[in-house]
This record gives structure tokens, C-alpha cells and sequence, in this order.
């Protein structure tokens, strides 16, 4: 069966970290033209209608908010969980762009900043904001999002049943996260995890910097995909469970 998305290339400039969604040293942006892509590829194996959406890894949230602002007429719910205060705080302040106010909030903060600080390039960033509201807007309106603590390697069930999992795995700090695997590949022990707690018609699409999303034993990937030095492998909950 070909499983079908769009493939026209649109400005995402506005979306990119640090112009109208917050960054942070220590939390890097995803790129989102893969975002689009990848959220796409999953939904086409997902029945017609809102879908729920969760990033277990979300960081500073950058991935999810802008899953959110490109494909509001797609989601229903979103749903981001991390282990790090430091980056579930600047996620709050990146889903909040999820709504009208909120981006409104956000324009009004850089316009305010490019006068007292004189920067007239906070004008075009606030311009972004603006922009995006109006996207928002005609997508349909705010998003209805949670942003918590979750640990993705013993996660809790989510509030909602999930559709699309859609994460990019921390490299170099796994063991931040305190049920990791000792030894040998964390991402087919993450996968059985969450897989625990999904329905089975749940699609997940993990991206890590590797050459291949390393999978657990015996399941086949939906798809893979290379972006730059990103993989993405793309599985059903019902394949890792069996």
C-alpha cells in the first residue's frame, strides 16, 4: 500500500529556533522541514481526524510546538514530557505559542524588545509571530496541549490516547534519564516502553543522530528515513508489542 504526503516545499523560516519559538544554550532546535516531513509520513498511516500527538523527549519543546503550528487542522491534543525542569520550563513557554494569545503575547514581547534595545530585527521576529497566529487561526484555532515530567524509559499512560509518537531521541546524555539501559542501544528498550502504554494502531517516528534507528528484535520498520546526519525509522505499537 503507498502511503501518500505532501511534498511542497513551503517557508519555514519563522518557525526556525530563536525567531519567534525560545531557545536556549544546551536545548538545540529540530530542523523542520524533517518535522513536516516525518509528521506527515506517520499521519498517512493514521485514520482521517484530530490526532493526538506526543513527544516523550520534547526538550525544549521546539519539536512539538512546531508540529503543532504547521499541522493544527491535523491535531487535536498534544502531549510533551520530559525529565529536565530546566527544559520542561522553556517547553511550557513554547507550547504556550499554541494558542492565539500566546503568540500575540509573543509579539508584543519583541516589539517591545526591538524598541528598548534598538534592534530592528526584533521587528521582522515579531512580524513572525504575527504571522504565525494568523496560520493558527485559519488551521483552527488554539491547541489544547499538557506539558509535564515523564521519564520515557517508565512513562506513564498518557491523559489521552495517543495516535503519533514523534521525538528525536537526546544523544550523548542519555543517561540523564534515570531507567535507561546500562549498556548497549537505548532506543529498542525507549520503543518497548512506550509502546507499553500506546494503543496498538499508535504509529512512532524516532529520530536520533545516528546512520539507523536500531530497533527492537524482530520488529520491521514502517520506513526509514536520513535527513543530514538524523535517522528516522517509523513503527506501529502494535509490531513492538508482539
Amino acid at each position: 500500500m503507498a502511503y501518500r504526503y505532501a511534498t511542497e516545499r513551503r517557508d519555514h523560516s519563522d518557525l526556525a529556533g530563536g525567531n519567534v519559538l525560545r531557545s536556549a544554550p544546551g536545548h538545540p532546535g529540530f530542523p523542520v522541514r524533517l518535522t513536516d516531513e516525518l509528521l506527515q509520513r506517520a499521519a498517512a498511516r493514521l485514520p482521517a481526524g484530530p490526532l493526538a500527538l506526543w513527544d516523550p523527549c520534547c526538550g525544549s519543546g521546539h519539536l512539538a510546538a512546531t508540529a503543532g503550528l504547521l499541522h493544527r487542522d491535523r491535531l487535536g491534543w498534544l502531549l510533551a514530557t520530559d525529565t529536565d525542569p530546566a527544559a520542561l520550563s522553556l517547553a511550557e513557554r513554547n507550547l504556550a505559542l499554541l494558542t492565539v494569545e500566546g503568540l500575540a503575547e509573543r509579539e508584543r514581547e519583541l516589539r517591545t524588545g526591538a524598541a528598548e534595545l534598538d534592534k530592528p530585527a526584533l521587528l521582522e521576529r515579531a512580524g513572525g509571530a504575527a504571522r504565525l497566529a494568523e496560520r493558527l487561526r485559519g488551521l483552527g484555532g488554539d491547541l489544547g496541549h499538557t506539558v509535564r515530567a515523564g521519564d520515557v524509559f517508565a512513562p506513564a499512560e498518557p491523559e489521552r490516547p495517543v495516535d503519533l509518537v514523534l521525538t528525536d531521541v537526546p544523544y550523548g546524555g542519555l543517561t540523564a534519564f534515570a531507567n535507561a539501559p546500562a549498556a548497549g542501544e537505548p532506543v529498542p528498550a525507549l520503543l518497548r516502553a512506550l509502546c507499553a502504554v500506546l494503543p496498538d494502531h499508535a504509529v512512532l517516528a524516532v529520530t536520533a543522530r545516528t546512520r539507523k534507528v536500531a530497533l527492537p528484535e524482530g520488529v520491521r520498520a514502517l520506513e526509514r528515513v536520513r535527513a543530514g546526519n538524523r535517522a528516522a525509522a517509523l513503527v506501529r505499537a502494535g509490531d513492538v508489542r508482539r
